[in-house]
C-alpha cells in the first residue's frame, strides 16, 4: 500500500531545486594598488576652481588604503571608492543628504562589524589565533578548578537518587 497523502510533484513542476538559476561566473583576480585622491577643477560661479579635499576625507582615504579588505581590492573597487570619497566630501563639507548614498557604498566594503557580518568576512588574526582549538588562549575551565568535584551547596534542592 502506498504512503497517504498527494503523490510528489514531478521535478520539472518543483519549486525549489536547489541548484543555480544563472551559472556563476569565475574572474581572474587583479589585485590593484590604491589611487591617491586626485586633484582636479570644479565649476563656481562660471569659473574653473580647484577642488580641494576636506582633511576629513583625506584621513578616510587613508584608512581605507590601510583596511584589510583593501589587499581584496581590485580597480573596478578603488575607482568606486574613489566615486565614494567624493560623497564622503560632501558629506564632511555639510551636505547631509550624501549620508545615506555614503552609508550603502561603505556597506559595500565591510566598513561596519555587521557589514562584514553580512558580507561573511572574518579576520584572519582572530581566526587561526586559538590555533583552531577554539580556546581564547586564557585557562581552560578544567585548568581554572582542576579536577575538584562540583557539589551541591546546602539548602539546594537534590535529586531523589542523591537522598
Amino acid at each position: 500500500m502506498a504512503g497517504n497523502g498527494p503523490a510528489p510533484k514531478s521535478n520539472d513542476r518543483r519549486a525549489r531545486r536547489n541548484k543555480d538559476v544563472i551559472p556563476q561566473t569565475v574572474l581572474r583576480w587583479e589585485r590593484a594598488a590604491p589611487p591617491e585622491l586626485p586633484d582636479f577643477r570644479v565649476e563656481r560661479d562660471g569659473q574653473l576652481v580647484e577642488f580641494v579635499w576636506p582633511e576629513r576625507t583625506h584621513e578616510w582615504w587613508q584608512m581605507w588604503i590601510a583596511s584589510p579588505q583593501a589587499e581584496h581590492f581590485g580597480s573596478s573597487d578603488w575607482q568606486f571608492l574613489l566615486d565614494t570619497a567624493l560623497i564622503h566630501a560632501r558629506l564632511w563639507r555639510g551636505d547631509l543628504s550624501a549620508a545615506g548614498e555614503l552609508r550603502l557604498r561603505v556597506a559595500a566594503f565591510g566598513a561596519t562589524p555587521a557589514d562584514r557580518a553580512r558580507l561573511r568576512m572574518v579576520f584572519a588574526e582572530a581566526d587561526g589565533a586559538d590555533g583552531g582549538s577554539g580556546r581564547s588562549g586564557g585557562p581552560s575551565a578544567r585548568e581554572r578548578y582542576g579536577a575538584a568535584k562540583l557539589r551541591s551547596l546546602p539548602g539546594g534542592k537534590t535529586s531523589a537518587a542523591e537522598e
